[in-house]
């Protein structure tokens, strides 16, 4: 075990010492080594914030039905952009279906689905690359993106090891433009609580942070907290095996922090330090070396 710093980590901290709530994460790496200090912010509104928005999705559950990526277009006003921009490598989808095949050897091939989306990284590779600060960290541990200050370096999306950023090639929201993508009636569908993007700015994965204000606001009328699944993502929401789980890491009985500490949990590229938002569930599977069903 790494004996502790005073200016490395893992770093002494004094008796009952707790991170803001933006630095709270399941996250643990396996191999623990020294490195340089990395305290969490905590000035400003980061000290008073009381939430940690995290995400868990069960690979148990997961069928790769592709709801959770309709409901992400509908709820934050998605272009559906063709497919000969898809061809491209331009498309538009905040959450994939990463699919992957292993083959099971005497039977027949084992199929894993992994939806993919932005991770909300507590030590996010995108935000330190950014020359206008149009992505960063916000108070309550989500990954935000700020589209009125982005210049459209793409940056970020080349920083981003989990490759969940698109950008807008073309200008989708303008009605004169022959690349609009919400011709009548589709315009009626628009959600008004999500702005629609213009041409050359970077988007992603905001874990619907509407939804996330509004749940908020609603507490904070009624003089109580958030209640744990009060507040769910339009993935999340859609999901038919309830594969995706969503809430505040902060409350220790919230579902998600469960399922986040969990004995299945694991991290996409775990190895690079990210100190992912979003835990993966392992997939539960069977030894049937011995012929049991």
């Amino acid at each position: 075990m790494t004996r502790p710093g005073k200016h490395t980590e893992p770093k002494e901290r004094p008796p009952g010492w707790q991170p803001p709530a933006h630095a709270i994460t399941a996250f643990e790496p396996k191999q623990k080594g020294r490195h340089a200090s990395d305290d969490p912010v905590n000035v400003g509104s980061y000290v008073h914030a009381k939430h940690r928005w995290a995400m868990s999705v069960d690979l148990n559950s997961c069928t790769g039905c592709a709801a959770c990526v309709v409901a992400c277009n509908a709820e934050n006003n998605i272009p559906i952009v063709g497919p000969d921009l898809v061809r491209r490598g331009r498309e538009m989808q905040w959450i994939r279906i990463d699919r992957f095949e292993e083959k099971v050897a005497p039977g027949a091939s084992d199929v894993r689905f992994v939806p993919m989306m932005c991770q909300h990284c507590g030590d996010a590779p995108c935000e330190m690359v950014c020359p206008v600060y149009a992505t960063y960290h916000n108070p309550e541990g989500l990954n935000a993106q700020v589209y009125n200050r982005c210049v459209g370096t793409r940056y970020c999306s080349n920083n981003c090891p989990y490759k969940v950023r698109v950008f807008n090639w073309f200008d989708y929201s303008a009605p004169e433009k022959t690349t609009f993508a919400f011709p009548e009636p589709l315009n009626w569908q628009l959600n008004p609580d999500v702005t629609v993007r213009s041409k050359g700015v970077m988007e992603k994965c905001t874990m619907c942070i509407q939804r996330i204000l509004e749940g908020k606001g609603n507490a904070k009328d009624e003089s109580r907290p958030v209640r744990d699944g009060e507040i769910q993502t339009a993935c999340a929401q859609s999901c038919p095996t309830q594969a995706i789980t969503f809430g505040d890491l902060v409350d220790v009985e919230s579902a998600v922090h469960k399922k986040s500490f969990g004995e299945r949990k694991y991290w996409v590229f775990e190895e690079l330090y990210t100190k992912p938002g979003v835990t993966y569930l392992q997939k539960v599977t069977r030894d049937t070396a011995g012929g049991e069903a």
